[in-house]
């Protein structure tokens, strides 16, 4: 019998006698899932697709930091998370749909600022962008939050029902 028969019949098993168990580990370790690709269209403004930019620029320079790592184990879990970002950010740059500014201020769109009041008195202002740029703490929320689905499309004094709260609309910018 040839050898290509004998390899066609049986299935090639490689031995893992002189492999290093701790590699075999590693390895397992980082291989990081995808972060998660949202649903919803990827809306951004000018700005967020700049920083998606940038973000994506210090992932691979982080990776490229790794690279050098003359340690395999090491440069394993130092590239983990780099290639991770650049493969999101690769992404999201891809599909990316850059919104211009809103012209008019009559409605909550893509881009305002919204002010508005809650039941208990707290009034809050943010500006509705993409997910990837939304940090409530910096005051800008997505689009695609509950907060941000519910007034788009509102104007000045409408109130907007969120579960068992109501806001309501006081600015817009």
């Amino acid at each position: 019998m040839s050898l290509a028969s004998l390899l066609s019949k049986r299935s090639l098993r490689l031995s893992t006698a002189f492999t290093k168990e701790e590699s075999a580990e590693t390895a397992s370790e980082i291989l990081l899932p995808d972060r998660p690709i949202s649903p919803h269209p990827n809306l951004v403004t000018a700005a967020g697709l700049k920083a998606l930019e940038l973000q994506h620029q210090e992932a691979r320079e982080a990776y490229d930091a790794a690279s050098t790592i003359e340690d395999v184990n090491e440069r394993r879990r130092q590239a983990a998370i780099p290639l991770r970002d650049m493969r999101y950010f690769s992404e999201r740059i891809r599909t990316a749909q850059v919104v211009p500014e809103p012209i008019s201020f009559d409605i909550v769109a893509f881009g305002s600022t919204v002010t508005f009041r809650r039941d208990d008195g707290r009034v809050q202002k943010y500006r509705i962008v993409g997910e990837d740029e939304a940090d409530p703490k910096s005051g800008s929320i997505s689009f695609a939050c509950p907060v941000g689905r519910s007034i788009m499309g509102k104007a000045i004094g409408d109130i907007v029902n969120l579960g068992d709260q109501e806001l309501e609309i006081l600015a817009i910018s």
